[in-house]
């Protein structure tokens, strides 16, 4: 078999390993507040999550895979080997932080490691004052904002749809408030992980099409348009490696946004998962590869801060957002420390 061949099956096979490693780590945000409230046994919670995340698919387009896929990185200083090293990268922080329990983005994770190892090579051809040229700044300027923006957004609308919410049913018995939102909660959780997978799981795929790209086995054209015919078995298996890794792992992560920033009950649950998917769909039709572990955490703290502040974990939530700033210079650091190692012993990556 043709070596070059063999090289693109591992690259596309490590990330469809990443994005298991995605559902593992992130997609369990699409469950914590339905299980924290208890409206769903873990185990149903998961079939439920995955199911909303895999049909997504059908949905959402495919806008953000194309801005991972060709949107942020030069794809003429991209190899197979810059691609096998970011998605390392990637994948030794996710473990990292999934091991420490933090809800750190996969997301950033991805985009970190790809521009790590795209900078490592272009500081090798051209030097290290040339390794930024790599960057396109359009695709970066509006990942870097919502960074930013996507928590507060989240924020934003959990507490005013709590607040909204609290105006609605203030006269309702409690019991019957409660009985309301265990039900309206199903439909919230799903929504919400219709907007994880609308989202996450296309960044997985623009780095396989990239991987394909660089490769030979795809053309500009096709990176332009929707892939060729490799356009739905790269969805599919996408959607069915995330779905995967929210079946098998990411538990510790489910105890952390569900009870240890504040506590929930399904009317909070319903708000914090509806805020969520509004802001996830919102950026999926527009391409914008935001962080869905950033807009739940905002959610979820918009919806506690209607208590009173005092009701959010603020030191819980201190050492999410450090995760957060440290993700992408983390992950970019591990896949250049990668691709060095690989060049180490592959002159020709």
């Amino acid at each position: 078999m043709d070596t070059g061949l063999i090289l693109v099956v591992i690259t596309v096979l490590i990330a469809f390993t990443f994005d298991f490693l995605n559902g593992f780590h992130d997609a369990a945000n699409s469950i914590a507040t339905v299980v924290s409230t208890r409206v769903l046994a873990p185990t149903v919670a998961v079939f439920w999550a995955a199911f909303f995340n895999f049909i997504a698919a059908f949905f959402l387009g495919t806008a953000v895979a194309h801005t991972i896929g060709k949107g942020m990185i030069d794809l003429s200083t991209v190899t197979q080997w810059v691609v096998l090293a970011g998605l390392l990268g990637a994948i030794i922080w996710d473990l990292l932080t999934w091991f420490w329990g933090l809800p750190t983005s996969s997301s950033h994770a991805l985009i970190g490691g790809y521009a790590g190892a795209a900078m490592a090579r272009a500081s090798i051809l051209r030097g290290w004052s040339h390794a930024g040229e790599v960057i396109l700044p359009s695709g970066w300027t509006k990942t870097l904002i919502f960074i930013v923006f996507a928590p507060i957004l989240g924020l934003v609308l959990g507490f005013s749809i709590m607040i909204l919410v609290y105006w609605i049913m203030c006269r309702r018995p409690p019991q019957r408030v409660d009985k309301l939102f265990r039900r309206l909660q199903l439909i919230s959780a799903a929504c919400y992980s219709l907007g994880h997978g609308g989202n996450d799981a296309q960044k997985t795929m623009g780095i396989v099409a990239g991987a394909l790209f660089t490769g030979g086995y795809m053309s500009k054209a096709d990176m332009a348009g929707n892939w060729g015919h490799f356009h739905w078995p790269i969805i599919l298996l996408a959607h069915l490696a995330m779905g995967l890794g929210t079946y098998f792992g990411g538990w510790r992560i489910v105890r952390t946004m569900g009870s240890k920033i504040t506590k929930l009950k399904p009317v909070g649950g319903f708000c914090a998962e509806t805020a969520g998917a509004l802001t996830l769909f919102g950026t999926a039709l527009a391409g914008i590869p935001v962080s869905t572990t950033h807009t739940i955490t905002g959610a979820i703290i918009g919806v506690g801060a209607t208590h009173r502040l005092s009701a959010v974990r603020w030191g819980v939530a201190r050492r999410i957002v450090w995760a957060w700033v440290l993700t992408i210079p983390a992950s970019a650091a591990m896949a250049a420390l990668t691709f060095f190692i690989i060049r180490a012993f592959h002159h020709g990556a």
